[in-house]
């Protein structure tokens, strides 16, 4: 296999540059055919650079037309340059300007990094390393530099020029052309840099912040989309207000810009000042978008803007510490959310999440800690460990230091750092000596892969009246990590006795405990609790306290009365998923379940129905079984997706087919006539019926899949719409074959709408699914350039179909591994995170394992490939 480049960077080799760039004055001409870039950077030598040292910048298929130092032509001998470098041989040791001009091809860019065109529109992305395919420059995050723009542009194209920052003039430049400067008064690393020009509608509105500025705002977007940019508007100002509130963080510019462009390779990105969005982020009407979008949209719109401060005011000093943004960032939209809408809801989201994604990919061959040492393509790193699992560290930091203590440690994190580029260690450290606390064994959950195990044994001894808690942790060798420290976990937990009350103890040995936490932070330990007069049924792991598999070996008996009793909400539900998962298991491994098990579950999700004290919303997510990858994780190894699928279908019928009449009077009981709303309770009432209506068709009720394909054909809203024709897909109706043409005919000239029906085609667990999307992708107005377009469809596949992905014969495996090397030579990003889908091979059964090895092996032998698709797959090989 060969590569565009081979390299590993290490951490350990991290040193400043021996220049630093401090001041960025950029011209941009834009033409219809191409870009001309003129580059001043303001550079200075630091204090140790000795005399001859080099100055080398970064480049990416730039073609370089002019050098020159403090206005001077420089001679041949004095630098060399090609497509993917420039350095000065021997640069002033003073401070000087250095000028370039380069020449871009926008049009041709499909890696969608660098300057771009997208559906008209000149865009930018410049994280991690997109800037260095604008101009030559240092392409690191911890080169800060204040940057000044000059857009020029014809004005029948490009009406509208926006960079970061504020504007500070425009006009008209002669010829049809016209022009905008933009300054950005705060430093900033190069990744945060964006333009944007084009023809785009807007929406404006303000924002009046704490201190009484006037904040103006606008979202841009495609002309006529103006209406359905109006839930994002909104979402940013109770973002802006949320900050101010729980972080005491204020904006701190005049001008606050979105754009929405449909072609781009990650949600969105934080430029300082002049966010830019993938469409499918910012659009949202009733008719098109589903409750679903309507959430991403507000996630996302906060979790940009709360990058203002945790990511562009504080940065990284290098790509390793990514989790210290985005992990840090994660957490603060996971709370914004939570306080905007259903706290329980919102944990267990983020906690299903976390299993089905990063506990994969912590247990397999990609496995890496949230702070990497080594990489050899840093694009590959914007993974659910650095987001996700980072974001559970800074949780458990915030559980062991409290409301109050937590918020000490980010007021002393960000007076501290303010403007500069830092690390890991520092924001712990600020932590650290806000609260007069030791962390240093805490780092290790950043240092360290794989997901801890926690087992926990209980004895009570009804003489003594003591309760003992015995616990073990163990976190299994991942990839370069065979040996692993012991971690620090925060158990948040209760007792409850056997009237279904909490339990109070007189006093408490062992590990260090207060209140309702266990500070557990050795190999084994116990925990006595004295004045105990009766068995409690241990509630433990509250909240989901701290990423772990937890073990606790308790009867189905106990666990359904803890879905009954439990005051924590998050272990009322873990306790009917446990009590779901070990029937399933038990059943795909041939150990047939007792009809009476069944039945307790059966009522307990009858109780839960029932019980008027929970919300819709949270009842949406109670009411349901463990899904196929989770039962497949649960058994670990020898996996058979296909007997997965037939045993969690015949659990779902045993355990749901006796509530039929309850489902029914549930799903008559939620219709509604009220007119479409995002609010939380109008968005639980539609998940309790959508999550009973497809529990009547799972369970092949009589007159179900009618009754599904009803609510399609009446639906006022896509989330109805699209929650029926997912489910008669999935549970392959005679009704569904016609519903999905009738769909596509109904919706495919809205491209965002194109992408439900392409990943429901692309779910759908049947034979012939195969067929189906390589006609997809045969048909020649498939844009086969547009990630959106080709994530729904062959991500769906790869991420969400198992049990056609991972077939017996291959073909699903073949197919995903043509689409990676076709795709690799227009998008490596799309590629490489496409053939993560194949993370769990090792973990299936022996010719499914055979199989998927042979297609790895056979796209390694291939041919030339990307450095990002071939960083993934040497991991994936190497496992």
């Amino acid at each position: 296999m060969r590569t565009e480049t081979e390299h590993t960077i290490y951490l350990k080799d991290y040193a400043p540059s021996p220049y630093r760039i401090v001041s960025v004055d950029l011209d941009f001409k834009i033409q219809a055919d191409n870009t001309r870039v003129r580059a001043l950077l303001t550079v200075e030598p630091r204090e140790t650079t000795a005399p001859g040292t080099p100055l080398v910048l970064d480049g990416d298929e730039l073609h370089l037309s002019s050098v020159a130092i403090d206005g001077a032509p420089l001679a041949l001998a004095a630098y060399a340059a090609d497509a993917n470098g420039l350095t000065i041989v021997e640069p002033p040791l003073r401070r000087f300007v250095l000028e370039t001009e380069v020449l871009l091809q926008p049009e041709g860019n499909t890696k969608l990094m660098g300057l771009y065109r997208s559906s008209g529109t000149w865009c930018t992305q410049c994280e991690p390393e997109g800037f260095r395919r604008i101009t030559y420059y240092l392409d690191r995050p911890d080169n800060l530099a204040v940057f000044k723009v000059r857009m020029t542009a014809p004005l029948d194209l490009a009406p509208v020029l926006l960079a970061n920052g504020n504007l500070i003039d425009k006009g008209d430049a002669g010829d049809g052309m016209h022009y905008a400067v933009w300054e950005d008064p705060f430093p900033k690393p190069a990744y945060l840099f964006a333009l944007v020009a084009g023809d785009l509608g807007s929406i404006t509105d303000n924002f009046t912040t704490a201190s009484g500025r006037k904040v103006d705002l606008a979202i841009y977007c495609t002309h006529g989309k103006e209406s359905q940019c109006l839930w994002a508007m909104d979402s940013l100002k109770r973002s802006m207000a949320w900050d101010e509130r729980r972080f005491g963080r204020e904006y701190d510019l005049d001008i606050f810009n979105i754009v929405a462009v449909s072609d781009f390779n990650f949600g969105a990105m934080e430029n300082k000042g002049l966010n830019i969005f993938n469409d499918r982020l910012v659009f949202a009407e009733p008719e098109t978008a589903t409750d679903g979008n309507y959430d991403g949209i507000e996630r996302v719109i906060a979790h940009e803007y709360f990058h203002n401060w945790t990511g562009n005011r504080v940065t990284c000093r290098d790509w390793f510490q990514l989790c210290l943004k985005e992990g840090l960032t994660v957490y603060r939209d996971q709370e914004f959310t939570s306080d905007e809408r259903s706290r329980a809801v919102k944990r267990i989201s983020d906690v299903v999440t976390l299993r089905s994604a990063q506990f994969p990919e912590d247990g397999g061959p990609l496995a890496h800690p949230p702070r990497p040492d080594q990489y050899r393509e840093i694009n590959n790193f914007y993974t659910t460990t650095v987001y996700e699992k980072g974001a559970e560290i800074v949780r458990m930091l915030a559980t062991l230091l409290g409301t109050d203590g937590f918020r000490k440690g980010t007021d002393l994190y960000f007076e501290r750092h303010d403007g500069q580029a830092t690390t890991i260690e520092a924001f712990l450290a600020a932590f650290s000596d806000a609260n007069d606390v030791n962390l240093d064994q805490f780092k290790a959950w950043y240092l360290q892969a794989g997901t801890p195990h926690l087992s926990v044994d209980q004895h009570y001894d009804a003489d003594k009246q003591t309760y003992t808690l015995k616990l073990k942790q163990q976190t299994l060798p991942t990839p370069g990590q065979p040996t692993k420290q012991d971690l620090v976990l925060p158990i948040k937990f209760g007792l409850i006795g056997p009237n279904g009350s909490p339990m109070s103890w007189s006093g408490v040995s062992g590990a260090q405990v207060r209140d309702d936490l266990i500070v557990f932070n050795g190999a084994e330990a116990e925990v006595t609790f004295t004045g105990i007069p009766s068995r409690p049924v241990p509630s433990l792991l509250r909240e989901f306290s701290a990423p772990v598999v937890l073990e606790t070996g308790l009867s189905q008996e106990d666990q359904l009365f803890l879905a009954r009793h439990d005051s924590d909400p998050f272990n009322r539900w873990q306790a009917l998923q446990d009590v779901g998962m070990a029937l399933a298991v038990d059943a795909i491994g041939g150990k047939p379940w007792r009809d009476e098990a069944v039945a307790a579950l059966s009522q307990a999700m009858s109780d839960t129905l029932g019980n008027s004290e929970l919300d819709d919303a949270y009842k949406a997510l109670a009411v349901t079984l463990p899904d196929e990858q989770m039962i497949g994780r649960a058994i670990g190894s020898n996996i058979d997706p296909q007997k997965i699928h037939e045993g969690r279908r015949d659990l779902l019928k045993a355990v749901f087919a006796p509530l039929a009449e309850q489902l029914r009077k549930t799903y008559e009981g939620l219709t509604s006539t009220v007119p479409y709303s995002p609010d939380a309770a109008s968005t639980g009432r539609r998940a309790l019926r959508n999550r009973a209506l497809g529990l009547l068709v799972g369970s092949g009720v009589a007159g179900a899949s009618e009754l599904a394909a009803q609510q399609y054909s009446t639906a006022s809203n896509m989330t109805d719409r699209l929650a029926a024709l997912s489910v008669l897909a999935t549970y392959g109706t005679v009704e569904a074959p016609a519903l999905l043409a009738d769909f596509r005919t109904r919706f495919g000239g809205d491209p965002l709408v194109l992408d439900k029906w392409l990943s429901v085609t692309a779910s759908v667990p049947r034979d012939g699914v195969i067929e189906d999307m390589k006609a997809i992708l045969a048909d020649p107005s498939f844009p086969k350039t547009n990630p959106n377009r080709l994530r729904s469809l062959v991500g769906t596949f790869a991420m969400g179909n198992p049990t056609q992905f991972m077939r017996a014969d291959g073909a699903g495996f073949r197919f995903v591994a043509e689409f990676v090397t076709e795709v690799d030579k227009i998008n490596p990003q799309v590629a490489a995170r496409v053939l993560t889908g194949f993370r769990i091979w090792p973990m299936l059964e022996s010719g499914r394992r055979d199989a998927a090895k042979a297609v790895l092996a056979g796209l390694q032998a291939g041919g030339t490939l990307s450095r990002n698709t071939a960083d993934i797959l040497t991991r994936m090989l190497a496992s």
